[in-house]
């Protein structure tokens, strides 16, 4: 799980807007984004390593060819989108709050297209 919140509010404060909604999408089918605590590193690893428990990447079932079934999985879960509202040009969150870029097969590469409305 990777902590894009900066880049997140770099993204309100270039828009020069005052007031809107932030939307933070991923084009990808194998990572996900989410909003969780960002005070503890424990949070992160309590929630991949739970959802390794979960969706084990080496499933019998599973069938696709790339052995990454389990990534796809947790990408739906996870979800592929969050969306925001700020005001006085600053990020809504809660005091514990972040924006992560969940990884579930990688590294990779990832790009997370931003709009901010």
């Amino acid at each position: 799980m990777i902590d894009i919140t900066r880049e997140a509010e770099r993204a309100v404060r270039e828009s020069e807007k005052p007031d809107g909604i932030l939307v933070l999408f991923t084009q990808h089918t194998t990572c996900g984004l989410t909003i969780n605590e960002n005070a503890d590193p424990d949070v992160r690893s309590d929630m991949l390593g739970f959802l390794r428990r979960l969706i084990p990447q080496y499933e019998p079932d599973f069938k696709h060819f790339e052995h990454n079934s389990d990534a796809h999985i947790k990408s739906s879960l996870v979800g592929l989108s969050v969306t925001v509202p700020f005001e006085n040009g600053k990020l809504c969150l809660g005091r514990w709050q972040g924006v992560y870029l969940c990884e579930f097969d990688g590294p990779r590469e990832r790009q997370v297209l931003v709009s901010v409305i």
